[in-house]
């Protein structure tokens, strides 16, 4: 078993930004030169998350809303008073959505349906620099 570890850059603005980063993740694994294995896609940021969308802006809308409804932006959050930072919900919403994806690939192909991709949600209140952990494992 071969396990290679990559890293994947992206620029974010904040507040719920989501980038389609399906792309970048089938290049690193292409790259790999591993075969048949499992791609692990993690980020290291407690203000931010992974998973799979439809990506297509009706989805992306319906997302943005549902983590605006379970965890408002506006209201009291414990952090803010203790650091002052503004981004207790970034938090919260981080920690719903998880901070890691693994995708089986075959033949060097991420097995994602047809209408499913990658996304990384950026919810911190201001934009980022974020570099995120491809580890890609198999044969």
């Amino acid at each position: 078993m071969t396990v290679k570890s990559l890293t994947l850059q992206l620029s974010t603005r904040g507040d719920t930004d989501i980038h389609d980063i399906t792309h970048q993740v089938a290049g690193l694994v292409a790259q790999s030169g591993i075969k048949d294995g499992c791609a692990t896609i993690f980020c290291p940021s407690s203000t931010s998350g992974v998973t799979t969308i439809e990506y297509e802006s009706g989805a992306l809308s319906d997302l943005k809303r549902l983590f605006e409804e379970i965890v408002p932006s506006h209201r009291e959050y414990a952090h803010n008073a203790r650091w002052g930072d503004g981004n207790g919900h970034s938090h919260v919403r981080a920690s719903l959505l998880g901070a890691s994806l693994t995708v089986p690939f075959v033949d060097r192909r991420l097995t994602l349906g047809t209408w499913q991709q990658i996304i990384y949600v950026d919810f911190d209140n201001r934009p980022r620099k974020r570099e995120l952990v491809v580890q890609v494992i198999g044969e």
